[in-house]
């Protein structure tokens, strides 16, 4: 479908503006792009004030008495800050290799024997990654196949098509796959079905709340609505599902924390898997986030603990299902 000249042009003119970024980030050193980032990071922050009071109010809410409004303040900023530095490691994602991404995350081997002992448990079965908007999980599904791990992920499609085909480009840089949400007749969700079945691993996050009535899942103190498609997809496919979560312990640096993996009980209904497998992995990222909250994304504008709106409640939802709203496709990080 043809857009109006008027949005076709403020289309290309956002997309030359993140692809002139792009280069200018790739052609200096990784050290001077990440200072040329907190630079247009700090000034975004000074200027986008109600969404960072908004995010403050998060904190607040989460973490409770637990900490001063200096800690609160400087968990607000370095969440704002480490969405820069992920768009300069997505920017240049296409010169990462095995030996940079082993620089990059702490003990790599290690994390990759895991994920492949997991593998060899499930039989030829794939397995479902499961992490929350901390570090930067880009970055580590690439690192984790430059080490041998087939592994894929499933993308909102951005309103500018230009744009969109930019970002899945770099996306898929260094062979992660990465399918668009949405298509037409489910196709989407089928391929996932496929990929997991044959063995690959997909990685989703599944930390942000649905649009539409979903799982009720105690999270962060208060009750998050949290999609059904991690435990859907594991119990159709009888993968498990591995809880990780990645921090940035520095501006180049990243270690990833593994939890035992959440394995599907398919003698259970579908439905209590769905919740029982959403709820355990969602506890652990709820320590992780009161752990280093400074780590976790708290900017989305659907904030995961606000209520289902009553329009959204009412409209059957067009998305495929075991599909997940992993973000609002206007606030990808």
């Amino acid at each position: 479908m043809a857009l109006p000249p008027a949005r076709a042009v403020r289309y290309r003119l956002e997309y030359a503006a993140v692809a002139s970024l792009g280069l200018l980030f790739r052609a200096m050193p990784l050290a001077a792009a990440q200072c040329v980032a907190w630079v247009i990071a700090r000034a975004g922050y000074a200027l986008m004030r109600s969404r960072r009071n908004e995010a403050k109010r998060r904190i607040r809410l989460v973490m409770g008495g637990g900490m001063t409004d200096r800690e609160v303040a400087a968990a607000a900023w370095i969440s704002f800050r480490n969405v820069a530095f992920n768009a300069v490691d997505m920017f240049r994602i296409r010169s990462l290799t095995k030996r940079k991404a082993a620089r990059l995350v702490e003990d790599l081997p290690g994390v990759v024997a895991h994920i492949r002992g997991v593998l060899e448990k499930a039989g030829g079965t794939g397995a479902i990654l499961a992490l929350p908007h901390c570090g930067n999980w880009d970055l580590a599904g690439s690192a984790v196949f430059l080490w041998g791990i087939p592994i894929f992920s499933v993308a909102g499609k951005q309103r500018n098509p230009w744009t969109n085909r930019y970002i899945n480009r770099l996306r898929e840089g260094r062979g992660m796959a990465v399918l668009e949400r949405g298509e037409a007749g489910g196709r989407t969700y089928i391929e996932m079905l496929r990929r997991i079945r044959r063995g690959e691993v997909f990685a989703i996050l599944p930390d942000s709340r649905s649009r539409t009535p979903a799982l009720p899942v105690p999270f962060l103190g208060g009750t998050a609505n949290l999609a059904r498609g991690m435990g859907k997809l594991a119990f159709q496919t009888g993968a498990p599902v591995v809880p990780v979560v990645i921090r940035r312990v520095s501006w180049r640096r990243f270690a990833i924390e593994l939890f035992p993996a959440i394995w599907p009980d398919r003698s259970a209904s579908c439905d209590a898997e769905e919740l029982r497998m959403t709820v355990e992995a969602a506890g652990l990222f709820d320590a992780a986030i009161r752990k280093t909250p400074e780590q976790w994304f708290w900017y989305n504008k659907r904030w995961v603990l606000d209520p289902v709106e009553p329009e959204a409640a009412k409209t059957p939802s067009k998305t495929p299902p075991g599909t997940t709203e992993q973000q609002d496709k206007k606030n990808t990080p």
